[in-house]
């Protein structure tokens, strides 16, 4: 019990943490888009994304091996066998320096064949993309080889670590917008350049972090090859899964590009970016529990894995919903206020993608443990297999005339179907209770969301397009979304638990 205790005790630490990272970074972030969309123009700012997707779409091998690399660190940690933990470590570096290698080679071949006969990028600017894609692919290299490092301080749940160098990251980040408006050569390019070396220097000090701090990440030519056949089956399938997310991501991207061109890359562009500063929250909290959730598998303490995957997926959505849902009613004055010139398409496709957003973060708790397993073939196969169609279906409804909002539906359906399937194919591996999850999780989940946006919808007909109107539809919102968690979404245990919290609060702030 008092492990327990403790654990949770770190789990909330860790996520107001993550949260201040979350909050300073994101502040930036939106800060800096409106300035680089400007001085880039809508084009350019196409052009970037849907480059440096191509080069995602390589890094999808890392991706798996990262996930591999972040569930065996954390099983070894969790069971205590410190010997174990440093020849993991060891051999998931070697790993990662190898598969750097391989995806330069692709991306130098495969990839630049792609670039320069697939995607529609106006003449005048081709030189400037090819610049783009090299740098990427040089970024996508760094990042990879120090996955093994940020698994090690994820794994330690050593949180601070990401909130003090997030900072560096943000001043830096902050530079690079300067140097946009200052120097006069080509913006695109600069970009990338300033991109690359920032992403060196963060990288850098991760490493220089951990060698300071865990013995286990002193590199030694240690390596096993039963456990090399462990992790390479793992991230083989996992890779399956992968596969299936670039397509839905940066596939969806490049079909865009192919039927529509980089305007409306970039409202896609700006619709990710507003997903993700609202999906950060729930990853922040997310990435401070899912450890305790490979660990509690671990130690086969099944009562605690159940109720850390139920809360984490209730909690993510409610937490998602609250933010979203001021940017769902309010979007377009939301995108004129922030942005000033707004590509086409872009309100629509942030509704859409919120939403799916909302399914996508219950989904991440059973993803983590279904990694904790190991026995992830089946489950990748289905699961995977499901979310790889979204990609030839979206295509058909484009050759057939539809508008580009349509690959965005495409993928809200699947990813139900996905979601669906996540929770039979869980059940079978840990003795997940579906019907337990449907009663705290999926029910409160959906009755929150149907009460809380009655009021918020009604008042906002009524009201005219202004500063004063999106004030109080966020007050509202909040108010109509406060109260339908606390009532409808909160078991008992959990509104006296907030309660107590609120009351601490109040009279700390009392005194």
């Amino acid at each position: 019990m008092n492990a327990s205790i403790s654990s949770n005790k770190r789990i909330m630490k860790n996520t107001m943490l993550l949260y201040l990272r979350m909050l300073f970074t994101m502040g930036v972030a939106l800060y800096t888009s409106r300035i680089i969309l400007n001085v880039l123009g809508i084009s350019d700012y196409g052009i970037y994304n849907v480059v440096g997707g191509v080069v995602t779409i390589f890094g999808v091998i890392n991706a798996a091996m990262a996930t591999a690399s972040q569930r065996f660190i954390t099983f070894e940690l969790g069971g205590g066998n410190i010997n174990k933990l440093k020849i993991v470590f060891c051999t998931s570096l070697n790993i990662h320096i190898l598969i750097s290698l391989v995806i330069f080679i692709i991306a130098e071949t495969i990839g630049l064949w792609f670039f320069y006969t697939q995607l529609n990028i106006p003449i005048g600017r081709i030189g400037a993309a090819f610049w783009v894609y090299q740098f990427s692919v040089l970024t996508t290299m760094v990042m990879m080889i120090t996955v093994p490092y940020n698994a090690v301080i994820i794994a330690h749940e050593r949180m601070s670590a990401f909130a003090y160098i997030s900072i560096l990251e943000v001043v830096l980040k902050l530079l690079i917008v300067w140097a946009l408006t200052v120097f006069g050569i080509d913006k695109l390019i600069l970009y990338v350049v300033l991109l690359f070396i920032v992403q060196m220097i963060i990288q850098v000090v991760y490493v220089f972090y951990c060698r300071l701090f865990f013995k286990e990440t002193k590199f030694q030519l240690l390596w096993d090859g039963l456990l090399f056949k462990k992790m390479s089956a793992f991230a083989g399938w996992q890779l399956f899964g992968c596969t299936a997310g670039v397509a839905y991501t940066q596939g969806l991207n490049i079909l865009l590009n192919i039927f529509f061109g980089p305007a409306v890359n970039a409202a896609r562009a700006v619709a990710v970016q507003v997903q993700n500063a609202i999906q950060n929250f729930s990853l922040n909290f997310q990435q401070a529990i899912n450890p305790q959730i490979t660990k509690s598998y671990a130690i086969n303490d099944q009562e605690r894995l159940s109720v850390l995957i139920n809360a984490s997926s209730k909690y993510s959505f409610f937490l998602v919903f609250f933010l979203s849902l001021p940017v769902l009613i309010e979007t377009q004055y939301i995108l004129s206020f922030w942005l000033g010139i707004v590509p086409e398409h872009t309100a629509n496709f942030i509704r859409i993608m919120l939403v799916v957003m909302m399914i996508d973060v219950t989904a991440n708790p059973l993803i983590t443990a279904a990694a904790a397993t190991g026995r992830i073939k089946t489950y990748q196969m289905v699961v995977g297999g499901i979310l790889l169609l979204i990609l030839p279906i979206s295509y058909l409804f484009l050759k057939l005339g539809y508008n580009p909002e349509i690959v965005f539906l495409v993928h809200f359906g699947m990813v139900i179907c996905a979601q669906i399937a996540r929770l039979f194919m869980l059940r079978k591996m840990i003795s997940f209770s579906i019907r337990r999850y449907f009663k705290e999780v999926a029910l409160r989940s959906l009755i929150v969301g149907s009460i809380s946006i009655v009021l918020p919808l009604v008042v906002s007909e009524y009201l005219n397009s202004s500063f004063a109107s999106f004030m109080i539809v966020c007050l509202i919102c909040i108010l109509s979304t406060s109260c339908s968690i606390y009532f409808f979404g909160l078991q008992k245990n959990e509104q006296h638990f907030a309660k107590e919290k609120v009351s601490q609060l109040y009279y700390k702030l009392k005194k």
